[in-house]
């Protein structure tokens, strides 16, 4: 158990919680207005307010291991003020939250018992009438103490879930740089060994004096280094995150640039940003595949919404025999899993990606 303040910016609210406590302390300052012409006793009594609010926030900034002391500073204080005023009743109960805050459930009801003896010792010294200082106490001192053990439970509950948010966050950073070398494996891997490939074979056509040849294939080169540059450069603008339309209507702009005829059919839903954030990166990976890899005139990307279930189709106006799954397309399945949604493959007449996706309340 750490101190009652909470960390970073709930410090200031938390540090203004303990002043609003404090008031509190009226209490103590009733049984004083009936105390005619007992000025010393009145007086000591108003003085020891001075170390106990120092006590109190001595514990109020403490931990569970020096806890003890302000308590008992404080536990002294209100003995002291219990032979001058019943209203010492209060002192005890702030006494009571910090045990009940700090401690465990079995140290706060010894603790309590203990309490109750000083208080009856107090009643039975001084003096008051019908045990109201030893009984009123007890009850008061109990009541705060609950106090204080609910409030360590709603802290406790509150660092937990503090903790949770941390770890979930470590996970979503982990799992971006996962995504993110994925994705510039997907984009320079394919184009890189091209390059060296064909530099490697620009040379040997350089060494055997086919230099038109050789010149074909650096032109090659260069156009290939290009069209790299270009979809890093698309690849930064889907980690800026434009929106899902937006990414679709930028994908499709690709498209078309290859002379590729794009249609669209259908909506976007309301999306949650996870799940806009993986569907443009699954919907650019199929982009890519079709510009590197595809020989269709026509694709066709069409949304719809079923039974509480986006379902998006990409469609390719040609057919294959068979598929592979490279580092990109297995990072759409992977994405897929984060959203607890299925991809399935059609191969003939057409060649059709089809991505269910349960849909959730946006966040």
């Amino acid at each position: 158990m750490t101190s009652c303040l909470s960390p970073n910016n709930e410090k200031s609210y938390e540090q203004k919680t303990a002043w609003v406590y404090l008031i509190n302390l009226g209490f103590y300052f009733i049984p004083l207005f009936f105390m005619d012409g007992q000025w010393l006793k009145i007086t000591l009594a108003v003085a020891l307010l001075i170390p106990f609010v120092i006590g109190y926030f001595w514990a109020y900034n403490n931990s569970t291991e020096h806890a003890y002391k302000p308590i008992l500073f404080m536990l002294i204080i209100a003995i002291a003020a219990g032979w001058l005023t019943s209203g010492a009743i209060s002192l005890f109960s702030f006494c009571c939250f910090f045990i009940g805050f700090f401690y465990s459930l079995r140290t706060a009801i010894l603790s309590f018992i203990g309490i109750s003896v000083l208080l009856l010792t107090i009643n039975l010294w001084v003096g008051y009438s019908g045990y109201y200082f030893t009984f009123y106490g007890m009850g008061i001192c109990l009541g705060v103490g609950v106090f204080g053990v609910i409030e360590r439970k709603r802290q406790q509950i509150k660092r937990q879930q503090q903790q949770s948010n941390d770890e979930i966050t470590q996970l979503a950073t982990s799992l971006e740089r996962e995504r993110i070398a994925r994705d510039l494996h997907d984009v320079m891997g394919h184009h890189l060994a091209s390059i060296a490939l064909k530099a490697e074979l620009a040379d040997k056509l350089i060494s055997a004096g086919k230099t038109e040849q050789a010149q074909l294939q650096i032109n090659q080169v260069s156009q290939i280094t290009r069209d790299c540059l270009s979809q890093i450069r698309h690849t930064v603008t889907d980690y800026k995150h434009q929106g899902i339309s937006q990414t679709t209507h930028t994908l499709s702009q690709m498209l078309r640039d290859k002379s590729i005829a794009v249609t669209i059919e259908g909506q976007w839903p309301k999306l949650n940003n996870l799940a806009e954030s993986q569907l443009c990166l699954m919907l650019t990976e199929l982009v890519n595949n079709t510009l590197k890899h595809s020989k269709t005139d026509h694709c066709k990307m069409a949304i719809q919404t079923i039974d509480n279930q986006l379902q998006l189709q990409y469609i390719e106006n040609t057919s294959i025999k068979s598929l592979t799954e490279g580092n990109g397309l297995k990072g759409i399945r992977e994405r897929a899993a984060l959203l607890h949604a299925d991809v399935q493959y059609q191969f003939s007449p057409q060649f059709i990606v089809t991505i269910n996706l349960p849909l959730t309340e946006p966040t």
